[in-house]
């Protein structure tokens, strides 16, 4: 094993539990009102244990996550507490914070090219964050960034070391991101949505990469994303945002497979599934809540098919299920465990809805696909295709 993963804080003899974040909540004072962006969070990560944070845009995911690496604005109001190591980072000093962020904790961020300095080649910049935090010489530094490039799989990390980031691909660039937070040997790794911008063979080996060197530096990885496919492939336990907080929480089979809160259950519909070829996926109607008036009771009722009258009126705490290690925010989740196909909750009824369009193009090539859905009498899932 390389000489990047030896560190003396992957200790058997430390706590079981490297992150404890505890009733977190982010407010952001705007001319508007108070932005509640992140409510009542928590969460705990153990060594080599990867937790999935997903959500639509705007449900808190990313904000939670700055507020661990304390990387807010000041003008953020931060309750609540976040532990790393028996140590409380919630009122922490810039340089105190500084001193944690990669040594510890560190930051996979979404876009590669934001993260690196286009004017220093990749290896200068790997080298100087190593040496903020260890007194090596230049020569030392630049074999340890050699050492992090070749860990994170890019070839001839020598020579690529020496290159700019203009002449990294997409995916090259993400992995000289995640060689910069893993070069400090980490704890936690923090990633957020880091495979958005890339295609899908690039996210694959991305989050190969990830899972590999969880393995080899024994890091508990967070990783953030509104792709549940990145979640269900990667991640032990899974929580959902919505409104600024967790509406549900679980092993990431269990809540998959049953989910306890009506809006997991639609968004696992608005994925794309190959069995379900010609019919359209059943988005989940109406949109997210602002943050500044969040509705009374459960933030998710004004769009849920299954409200009732207490779920407008109380906002239902993070409630137990028939597993004790799977929660759901839901006044509701005992009847929705009831139903045979929790699903049909957001299904709608298509006219012209087919079973297998692929066997009707193949049967006749020449039938007629239109893009709009009132101009056809066949609605097929096949954009950009010429009749």
């Amino acid at each position: 094993m390389t000489g990047l993963l030896h560190g003396n804080h992957h200790d058997a003899a430390r706590t079981d539990t490297v992150l404890s974040v505890q009733n977190l909540s982010v407010t952001f004072p705007t001319d508007d009102g108070n932005v509640r962006a992140v409510r009542d969070v928590s969460y705990q990560l153990r060594p080599r244990e990867v937790l999935g944070i997903v959500g639509e845009s705007g449900s808190g995911k990313s904000v939670s996550s700055m507020a661990v690496m304390g990387l807010l604005p000041s003008t953020a109001k931060v309750t609540g507490s976040i532990r790393y190591r028996d140590r409380e980072l919630v009122g922490l000093s810039y340089k105190d914070m500084q001193s944690v962020r990669n040594n510890g904790v560190a930051m996979i961020f979404q876009d590669p090219m934001t993260s690196l300095n286009p004017v220093y080649t990749i290896g200068w910049q790997l080298a100087e964050a190593y040496r903020a935090h260890h007194s090596v010489s230049k020569k030392a530094a630049w074999a340890k960034a050699i050492e992090a490039l070749e860990l994170v799989g890019i070839p001839q990390p020598d020579r690529r070391a020496a290159q700019y980031p203009h002449e990294f691909s997409g995916g090259m660039r993400q992995r000289v991101v995640i060689a910069m937070a893993i070069i400090n040997d980490p704890d936690v790794i923090i990633a957020d949505e880091p495979t958005t911008a890339l295609d899908v063979t690039v996210q694959a080996q991305i989050l190969e990469t990830l899972l590999r060197l969880r393995d080899e530096v024994n890091a508990g990885i967070i990783m953030i994303t509104h792709d549940l496919g990145v979640v269900a492939g990667m991640v032990d336990r899974v929580q959902v945002m919505y409104g600024g907080t967790v509406v549900e929480s679980g092993p990431v089979e269990e809540v998959f497979d049953r989910p306890r809160m009506p809006y997991t259950v639609g968004l696992l519909g608005s994925l794309p599934n190959p069995a379900r070829l010609g019919q359209r996926l059943t988005p989940i109607t109406g949109a997210p809540p602002s943050l500044i008036n969040l509705p009374r009771g459960c933030a998710f009722s004004p769009r849920c098919p299954l409200a009732v009258d207490a779920c407008r009126t109380e906002e239902p705490p993070l409630l137990g299920t028939e597993r004790g290690d799977h929660t759901t925010r839901c006044h509701r989740w005992q009847h929705l465990a009831s139903l045979p196909r929790p699903r049909a909750l957001f299904e709608h009824e298509e006219i012209g809805v087919i079973e297998n369009p692929a066997a009707l193009i193949e049967a006749d090539p020449g039938i007629p696909v239109a893009e709009e859905a009132h101009t056809v009498e066949l609605r097929l899932p096949y954009e950009g295709r010429n009749p």
